[in-house]
């Protein structure tokens, strides 16, 4: 049986993953009660999302599926790994990014 601070605060992880919004939302009920699982998701899925956004910015002066199409498959990969250890309750950094999402992002508990 699940302890409901941390099914709570997988609610939160999990939620982190659903569009910006959602991470803004799992940010504002992670931030009365702490809990450190929701906290590593969301800093975790902010990078996730500031990352499609940037890159996507830069790929969108291209007009070729050669150059969008890895960048799509790079960040749904990044996505769904996230999101699936959320659901999970892990703690586990994305590939690649998921170490500097943490560093880049330490002020968010």
């Amino acid at each position: 049986m699940m302890d409901k601070s941390v099914k709570t605060g997988k609610f939160s992880a999990v939620l982190a993953y659903l569009t910006i919004f959602g991470t803004i939302i799992a940010f504002t009920l992670n931030h009365e009660h702490k809990r450190p699982l929701a906290s590593f998701h969301i800093r975790q899925a902010l990078g996730i999302h500031l990352t499609f956004y940037g890159l996507g910015l830069m790929v969108s002066f291209f007009d070729s599926w050669l150059i969008s199409a890895p960048f799509y498959l790079f960040i749904v990969s990044l996505w769904g790994y996230g999101f699936i250890c959320a659901a999970q309750g892990q703690l586990r950094e994305t590939p690649l990014l998921g170490k500097y999402f943490q560093k880049w992002f330490s002020s968010i508990q």
